[in-house]
């Protein structure tokens, strides 16, 4: 008889400690017969995409179950029914209101906050606490990070980014609290690191040099305790264990190999991270690490920026080399407004990516996907009218059953956000009745 497991049971070695996956020799069992299992954890993330979409690409012509896909979200069309657009929502605190300008700002800053950030450049930074973070403070002690933040660019913590707005404004979606702001991490090496160190003092850093030396897996410290768990699960575990630990071995060996660019410079220059010189390939290890932190339930909040409010990134490698931002400002310029819309396109192939890799993963009876709720969209809907009242929103996911994907909703116009972020927030079992903005829960998602 095959033993029972902790869901807390790690692979040990030196300075490693390697979650596991949610298997069926855990407890409590999770392979129910024909429904999601309650006790299988619910996870929620959001992701963020910066300077507006071009609408009238995103926005389908039908409500209801039997809309066609338009252009920008056609990448997803393998996945349409795990998801739902939800036309009409509106951040109204990231509109002026007396402030001026500085709608990038106020973008990211009330994206998940529906606070009105404090107009300034110094220190007296405010803002308010992040839906992300009062799910994380409610089912944050249940794992061993509270909450994840990641993205492609990295923050920036001082200056004056838009207006007259601090630039941590416009690089930081998650907020601890009103006066604190949480940075994401963009290097994937250090993501995996804290993902799969053991936590004990001084060692990770052992072995971290120790693996830098001689260029070994941090797979092969555990390979003593894989093998040993190996041989003691039934059939399917083992098949899940294996995928899952080629799963982190590949993983690795991308990060290393992105750790190994510019093998020509000069034997002097600082070893680089592990961010890869291609945006395209830096995203996917990122969705493929926010994959890994949820499968070993390591967290069950993320938040995921692909880039900076205000981001002027060129996307060269779509033959738009002009930066976003700039071009976000069309002035109703069908060439600038095409541009745009690939940049959208591009984004949401990131999307169907991470989707798909959360919707290949096996839990029981269903998918990582199926216990998730994926937010994906911006607080800018029209760049060039910094347009906060139609945002394109994306939800992904079946949260563990509560949710109905495959839909277009259009919702009345204005509809907080947050009305959407309360709903969710219900279903991780984090109720909240003091969410800014909120006038009620959003219905028919």
């Amino acid at each position: 008889m095959t033993p029972r497991l902790s869901r807390r049971t790690m692979l040990r070695g030196l300075g490693t400690g390697i979650a596991l996956p949610l298997l069926d020799a855990m407890e409590p069992a999770v392979a129910a017969p024909s429904r999601l299992n309650a006790a299988v954890p619910l996870r929620m993330a959001f992701l963020y995409v910066p300077n507006g979409i071009h609408m009238a690409d995103w926005t389908p012509a039908d409500t209801g179950s039997a809309y066609k896909l338009p252009p920008t979200l056609e990448p997803l069309a393998a996945l349409r029914g795990d998801f739902s657009i939800l036309s009409g929502l509106a951040q109204h605190r990231a509109n002026s209101n007396g402030d001026g300008p500085g709608d990038h700002a106020r973008s990211m800053a009330s994206f998940l906050t529906g606070v009105q950030a404090r107009k300034t450049d110094g220190l007296d930074i405010r803002c308010g606490t992040s839906v992300d973070q009062i799910a994380a403070a409610a089912v944050g002690r249940k794992t061993r990070f509270p909450s994840l933040e990641i993205g492609a660019d990295l923050g920036k913590t001082s200056g004056t980014c838009d207006s007259g707005y601090s630039c941590v404004y416009s690089s930081t979606i998650s907020w601890r609290n009103e006066t604190q702001p949480l940075p994401k991490e963009n290097d994937p090496k250090l993501i995996f690191e804290r993902l799969f160190e053991d936590g004990r003092p001084g060692e990770s850093a052992q072995a971290r040099a120790k693996r830098d030396r001689f260029s070994r897996s941090i797979l092969d410290f555990a390979l003593e305790d894989a093998r040993r768990l190996e041989a003691a699960l039934g059939h399917s575990d083992r098949r899940k264990l294996d995928e899952y630990l080629s799963a982190v071995r590949e993983v690795e060996q991308r990060i290393d190999r992105a750790s190994r660019s510019g093998a020509n410079a000069a034997l002097t220059m600082k070893k680089p991270g592990g961010i890869p010189e291609s945006y395209e390939e830096h995203l996917k290890l990122l969705a493929d690490l926010l994959v890994l932190a949820f499968q070993t339930d390591s967290t069950r909040v993320a938040t995921y920026v692909f880039a900076n409010e205000g981001s002027s990134r060129s996307y060269s490698f779509i033959d738009v080399p002009e930066g976003h931002h700039d071009l976000s400002h069309h002035g109703n310029d069908p060439g600038k407004q095409s541009k745009i819309a690939k940049i959208n396109r591009f984004h949401t192939s990131q999307l169907a990516y991470l989707l798909g890799r959360l919707k290949s993963v096996r839990e029981g009876d269903a998918t990582l996907l199926d216990r998730s709720m994926i937010v994906y969209g911006g607080c800018i809907g029209d760049g060039n009218r910094h347009d906060h009242n139609n945002l394109p929103i994306l939800l992904a996911g079946r949260g563990g059953g509560t949710l109905q994907p495959g839909n277009h909703r259009k919702y009345d116009p204005k509809t907080p956000l947050n009305n959407l972020f309360a709903s969710l927030l219900d279903r991780m079992g984090a109720k909240s009745e003091s969410l800014p903005e909120t006038t009620g829960r959003l219905e028919g998602i």
